[in-house]
């Protein structure tokens, strides 16, 4: 009997002829996620899943509803929706999709940068809205990026990626990681700063590590007013790294002079969101790895790992050992 893999979203139809090559298949074929009942039905009677991390969350009642799983291919990188140690204990894989969104994300961690450094989206407004007046010296006035510092926390691959980028702009790198990387410094001349002085000398503080017990709530009202009243945040890791309350009682105050953020504490954020009442904000909705060749890539290799497992293969990126 075939193996079988439950499709919890809808994903590019070439990972689905894909699956349909090797294994019997049930999807979820939708925009809107699974609902938690249909997807723990369709999980009992599956031997792998592929979630997506913004989605279903893989626990103690997914494990225990679901005892025929052996692996759980997330089409992304973070699993910060995966009780990891638990999948472990019970022999379950947990795979992600590293790599092929790497450069996706750091371009929109700069397209975030740019848009905030140079009040984009605020001059968008003054058009739309008809309030675009006489030009005088202090008109929408932003900050520079070329020659500027730019500061990475979290210098994995996409953090590492996001410095490659900043060195075209002719910009020193410091970096925060939970050890130092030798290949960013010799490749990029980046030098290592404790996260407290990489804040006050960095003109733009860009957020790229994963969600974790250490880096929950890192930046809070302290972490900002050590920052410049110049300097810009960028968040493209997960919104629990930052506390939006502090963050916009900052923005208010002035110091950052700006941030632009893909993540949020509660997603969909909702449009009341006070950060969106302020003019230095700029928010995009989640959607750093949205470009159609990286979607296909992670939809692509989410499969390939759940067919790997399941034919008695290693992964191909693993995310726990068993």
């Amino acid at each position: 009997m075939k193996k079988r893999i439950y499709i919890g979203r809808r994903i590019p139809q070439a990972a689905v002829d894909l699956i349909a090559e090797h294994c019997d298949y049930g999807y979820w074929n939708a925009l809107e996620p699974c609902p938690r009942d249909v997807f723990l039905a369709e999980a009992a009677q599956s031997d792998a899943v592929i979630t997506q991390s913004v989605s279903e969350k893989i626990d103690l009642e997914f494990l225990n509803a679901a005892p025929r799983c052996k692996v759980v291919a997330q089409m992304a990188v973070g699993y910060d929706n995966v009780d990891v140690p638990a999948c472990t204990a019970r022999g379950v894989q947990i795979t992600n999709t590293p790599d092929v969104l790497t450069e996706a994300t750091a371009d929109a961690a700069w397209a975030l940068l740019m848009a905030t450094a140079r009040r984009v989206v605020s001059g968008h407004k003054l058009i739309q809205e008809n309030r675009w007046g006489m030009w005088h010296p202090f008109f929408q006035l932003g900050q520079d990026v070329h020659g500027a510092t730019l500061g990475v926390v979290g210098a994995g691959r996409i953090g590492s990626a996001i410095a490659r980028r900043g060195k075209g702009f002719n910009m020193p790198i410091l970096y925060h990681n939970r050890r130092p990387s030798p290949e960013l410094e010799a490749s990029l001349g980046a030098q290592y700063r404790a996260l407290d002085d990489l804040l006050r000398e960095a003109d733009f503080v860009v957020m790229s590590a994963p969600l974790t017990s250490e880096t929950r709530g890192m930046f809070g009202a302290r972490e900002f007013a050590l920052m410049k009243d110049t300097a810009v945040f960028i968040n493209i890791a997960r919104g629990a790294v930052m506390q939006e309350k502090a963050l916009y009682e900052a923005l208010k105050a002035g110091r950052p002079w700006a941030a632009g953020s893909d993540v949020y504490e509660v997603e969909p954020t909702p449009a009341s969101n006070p950060l969106f009442t302020l003019d230095n904000f700029v928010g995009t909705p989640h959607v750093a790895s949205a470009t159609l060749p990286t979607r296909l890539a992670m939809a692509t290799l989410a499969a390939r790992n759940a067919i790997a497992v399941l034919s008695g293969k290693p992964p191909i990126t693993p995310v726990n050992k068993i």
